[in-house]
């Protein structure tokens, strides 16, 4: 069933510093009633200290983190920064969360990577538990136990020192593989889908399962218009072969099995074989462009009208775009004719 799609701003992390021209388009961001911006994290810039800086000069547009890294903070110190920014902003904040993944939580957090689908569960719980604030939490999980059980023997389980402005903070989960999608879907008020196709629907429809009502898929999606497809191709190529090719190990790499799963198993070892020997060119030459266009929207404005009606009759329901106050202005009126 084709439905209205809502469009966020997509704003990232960090390369080397601030990303110039951020102020303009989370202004224009508003005035073109955009739902959201969105600010994330990796191991540079954290997403909570944009949001905020940024957040202030906006009275209407949510606020959304994507993502805010589980292993960067205990489950204790993310409820009360989400509380804090709930607070601050009049209840704009969305937070999305993500385990990230092994390299970036035990090469740069120094945390163990295991159990990931089991440690989102009990770290979401935890959330949840302190926001509601019915009382000193605890917990008996194997991965955030509260008390400490090994520790001084003084520790104590503590309740909120402040009420939170919504005990329902949104809650969005970064997912890519089928069964933390599941988890999204059973836990979740939303699902981030960060490589999302929407001829793949049937697949992430029977994985999300069953859903709470209201629940969002807020899908990241390049938008370039352009009478050139190939040279839009061409700008993409090296980002998605980072993430097929170079992100994570070889045998463990979540973002390439999102492509995999589309049936470019072939084509994405290819990459990864090039990428990691050093061939990032090559490799990024190697990204097939019918698989870019089916994960994005570029080509001329006919051209991205016409697809728009995939993503329409798809689960998402918000498109995270990136780019300039024109660029803004071009997704609003495409999408929103």
């Amino acid at each position: 069933m084709a439905r209205e799609l809502k469009l966020g701003l997509n704003l990232g992390y960090w390369g080397g510093g601030p990303p110039p021209g951020a102020p303009d388009a989370i202004a224009e961001a508003e005035r073109l009633e955009f739902d959201s911006i969105w600010t994330a994290e990796a191991y540079g810039s954290d997403a909570l200290t944009p949001l905020a800086w940024w957040g202030a000069s906006t009275t209407r547009i949510k606020l959304g983190t994507a993502i805010a890294q589980m292993s960067a903070r205990t489950p204790a110190a993310t409820a009360m920064a989400a509380m804090t920014l709930d607070h601050l902003s009049g209840g704009r904040l969305i937070l999305g969360l993500g385990v990230s993944g092994p390299q970036v939580v035990e090469g740069w957090y120094g945390q163990s990577f295991a159990k990931p689908l089991a440690r989102t569960r009990e770290y979401i719980k935890i959330l949840r538990e302190i926001w509601a604030r019915q009382g000193p939490v605890t917990n008996d999980g194997p991965h955030y136990p509260l008390p400490l059980p090994d520790g001084t023997g003084l520790g104590k389980p503590l309740k909120s020192s402040i009420h939170p402005l919504r005990n329902d903070i949104p809650v969005y989960l970064a997912a890519e593989g089928p069964k933390n999608i599941a988890l999204a879907g059973e836990l979740c008020d939303g699902w981030l889908a960060l490589f999302f196709s929407p001829h793949m629907d049937d697949f992430y429809k029977q994985a999300l399962g069953s859903t709470k009502p209201g629940f969002e898929v807020a899908a990241t999606v390049p938008l370039i218009v352009t009478d050139d497809v190939e040279q839009a191709a061409d700008f993409l190529r090296p980002m998605y072969a980072l993430y097929f090719g170079g992100m994570g190990a070889k045998t463990a790499n979540f973002h390439a099995n999102v492509p995999i799963r589309m049936g470019y198993e072939t084509e994405v070892r290819k990459i990864q074989e090039l990428y990691l020997n050093g061939h990032k060119e090559e490799a990024a030459a190697a990204v097939p462009t019918k698989l870019i266009e089916q994960m994005t929207l570029i080509g001329p404005k006919e051209k991205i009208r016409d697809e728009l009606a995939a993503w329409r009759e798809s689960i998402v329901t918000t498109l995270l775009v990136a780019g300039d106050p024109q660029t803004l202005q071009t997704a609003a009126e495409l999408v929103n004719a």
